[in-house]
């Protein structure tokens, strides 16, 4: 079974990371989701979603906002300061890591090799494991220095993944244009979907 390590942090776009752990584990993917304080506060802004702290709870609450049920899945919850979760040890990442959304702090800390909490240390872990590290920065404008961590990771071998949605699927709706964001994740993962045709189809 592949496994995805997936964070939220403090970016606004939590509705592209909520729509890619649905999508990831309606393919049965195992996920690894953590998730940072700020994050906690744009998912109450934006989805009117609460994040609580206990990861326990936090996996029934996200399942059920899902709409799926625990023995069906595959998902585990850590605290962003659990430094016994598995993607914190290179004897033990996940096939990828995704950062959905992605704040600039978050990628200026993975930029400069800082791993003072789960969220950093899982990248830290998959860089240098050369396992696939994909971050969807949602900042705009960038400034120079964001651009130079883009950069820098990007020679790193991370996917820096912005979510731009195109507009040549006809978009009818918000999830339309969700879905073109996480369809490009999905992509990137090797995941199967239906999110939306490719181009060149009908």
């Amino acid at each position: 079974m592949k496994t995805v390590a997936l964070a939220f942090t403090g970016a606004s776009g939590l509705p592209y990371g909520m729509r890619l752990l649905q999508c990831l584990l309606q393919s049965g993917k195992r996920v690894w989701l953590t998730y940072s304080q700020a994050a906690q506060i744009v998912a109450k802004q934006e989805m009117d979603l609460v994040l609580p702290a206990q990861p326990r709870e936090a996996e029934r609450i996200l399942l059920e906002r899902c709409g799926l049920a625990v023995d069906q899945v595959h998902l585990t919850v850590y605290g962003r300061d659990d430094w016994n979760a598995p993607m914190a040890s290179g004897s033990n990442p996940p096939d990828a890591y995704v950062i959905c959304p992605c704040t600039n702090g978050t990628l200026a800390k993975v930029a400069a090799g800082m791993a003072d909490d789960l969220l950093t240390r899982a990248a830290d872990v998959v860089l240098k494991e050369g396992r696939k590290l994909i971050l969807v920065p949602r900042e705009t404008p960038l400034s120079t220095i964001a651009l130079e961590n883009v950069l820098r990771l990007s020679r790193a071998g991370a996917v820096i993944l912005p979510p731009n949605p195109a507009f040549y699927h006809r978009p009818t709706s918000l999830d339309d244009m969700v879905d073109f964001v996480v369809a490009r994740i999905l992509d990137q993962l090797g995941v199967e979907h239906q999110l939306m045709a490719r181009w060149g189809e009908s």
